[in-house]
């Protein structure tokens, strides 16, 4: 299919062989997150090359897409930040952070900065209601945030530096953050 790099063409082929050939259609998930990696978001031209490519419909694709909020249809920032505002990362002030964040940024959540270096998700959930409010930038996952620590995040992308995230994180089965 047109516009599809054949790197990405070659990685799908190595995720797809990590599954029984019965099983092919379950690879759409590592698939369309290493095309999304690749490419910066989900065409619907990408769309189709997953579905023909794995055997499955552009429905489930699509459905696929739509249920993970961490899959992109458009064009995002450089730094993609996804800030929670879950009713749990709320209770801890996410919404007014997440306003101080767009004042920051100059843009509302599902825009993207004219210069291109940041767009900004509210999402539903990141899985880290005992931690919040929280933000995902990339895949670095922040914590406890505060106007502060956004700040500092913010300065550390705005320098092209990814700040590293905390840790130990909830996503990957820790059970809880550091005390200070």
């Amino acid at each position: 299919m047109n516009g599809i790099p054949q790197g990405l063409e070659q990685k799908a082929n190595e995720i797809i062989l990590r599954y029984p050939p019965e099983h092919r259609n379950a690879a759409l998930v590592p698939v369309l997150f290493e095309a999304q990696k690749s490419l910066g978001y989900l065409s619907p031209e990408v769309e189709a090359w997953a579905a023909s490519t794995l055997g499955v419909t552009p429905v489930r694709v699509r459905e696929v897409i739509s249920f993970y909020s961490m899959m992109r249809r458009e064009p995002a920032g450089k730094y993609h930040i996804m800030f929670c505002h879950n009713v749990a990362c709320s209770m801890r002030g996410a919404e007014s952070l997440q306003r101080y964040l767009e004042s920051k940024l100059g843009i509302a959540a599902g825009e993207v900065t004219q210069d291109g270096l940041f767009s900004l998700a509210a999402v539903e959930c990141l899985g880290a209601c005992g931690w919040g409010p929280a933000m995902l930038v990339g895949e670095e996952q922040y914590f406890q945030l505060t106007q502060e620590k956004i700040d500092k995040i913010l300065d550390e992308l705005r320098q092209g530096r990814m700040p590293a995230g905390d840790s130990p994180t909830p996503l990957i089965g820790n059970v809880g953050l550091p005390t200070e």
